[in-house]
């Protein structure tokens, strides 16, 4: 079942449970999302970036569309880091049923100018919006463009989320509260402003969205979800156990045919995706979509 993201966070919020969405940009990285969401009766986001939507070409998005649609779990796919409105209406023409519209690094009025922009064409398509707030660090070998080190995170102000909110009509909201995007360096201990979220939730009453979700300390991504986080992306985690097992085969045994070589990646990977949906508290939610209408 394919559904937007304002029918999927409002049924999170009321529910008091937040969902995954999980950057894919091939078939086995689909597979292994979709699969985990079947088997646990888990809601869940498949999210492209503008840079895996380039590497996956438009035309792989017909059978994610067919795939997410015949499914019995409700799915969102979701255009992860929009930058122009041009990647927007890419991923409309695509079949995305939510964007994200990240001005992140533009000045207040600039962001509030594109993203205003882009709902205004969106919701004429019954198409959900995301704007961020604040500036989401990055630990290297990300997509992210001119990210900021997570030492260096600017930090959502709650008023100016206030403002920004109100003056977009932006559906859900992306925070900055000490993520960053990629795996953290060994030894070093991230720590999330749950200070600064509870002010934010104060604030808004639109579901937000917490960026860089691998690799944190899972007690405070639990925490962040009970105050009100109902979207948390993950994407290296998940795939850094597919491609991690992959390699240990490839070592071990080689092999050249995908269908020997990827089905145990493919199980790490569901192990993490579940154990996130499990933090998240999303597993077996797949129920209270009954009514709702794809």
């Amino acid at each position: 079942m394919l559904i937007n993201m304002n029918q999927m966070l409002e049924v999170a919020k009321k529910e008091k449970f937040a969902v995954g969405a999980f950057n894919v940009s091939d078939s086995t990285l689909l597979q292994t999302v979709v699969e985990a969401a079947e088997e646990n009766n888990s809601p869940a986001i498949i999210e492209v970036h503008p840079t895996e939507l380039d590497y996956a070409k438009d035309e792989f998005f017909k059978y994610v569309v067919s795939r997410l649609t015949s499914s019995h779990i409700p799915f969102v796919l979701h255009l992860d880091h929009g930058d122009t409105i041009q990647n927007v209406l890419r991923a409309i023409r695509c079949g995305f049923t939510s964007v994200m519209i990240d001005g992140s690094l533009l000045s207040f009025d600039e962001n509030v100018s594109i993203t205003k922009k882009v709902v205004e064409i969106c919701h004429q398509l019954d198409i959900s919006v995301e704007g961020e707030m604040g500036t989401i660090g990055s630990m290297g070998n990300t997509f992210e463009k001119g990210g900021k080190a997570v030492t260096g995170v600017t930090y959502t102000d709650p008023g100016d989320a206030k403002r920004f909110v109100e003056l977009t009509g932006v559906d859900t909201l992306a925070v900055a509260i000490g993520t960053a995007h990629g795996i953290y360096p060994k030894g070093y201990k991230p720590k999330l402003n749950l200070t600064v979220l509870k002010e934010i939730v104060s604030n808004i009453n639109i579901p937000l969205v917490l960026h860089g979700g691998s690799n944190n300390p899972d007690s405070e991504i639990a925490e962040a979800v009970k105050l009100g986080v109902q979207k948390v992306n993950i994407s290296s985690d998940f795939k850094s156990a597919i491609y991690k097992k992959l390699t240990e085969i490839l070592n071990e045994r080689g092999g050249w045919d995908p269908n020997n070589l990827f089905p145990e990646p493919i199980i790490e990977g569901k192990k993490v995706i579940t154990h996130k949906m499990e933090l998240f508290d999303s597993i077996s939610k797949a129920n209270f979509y009954s009514d709702v209408k794809a």
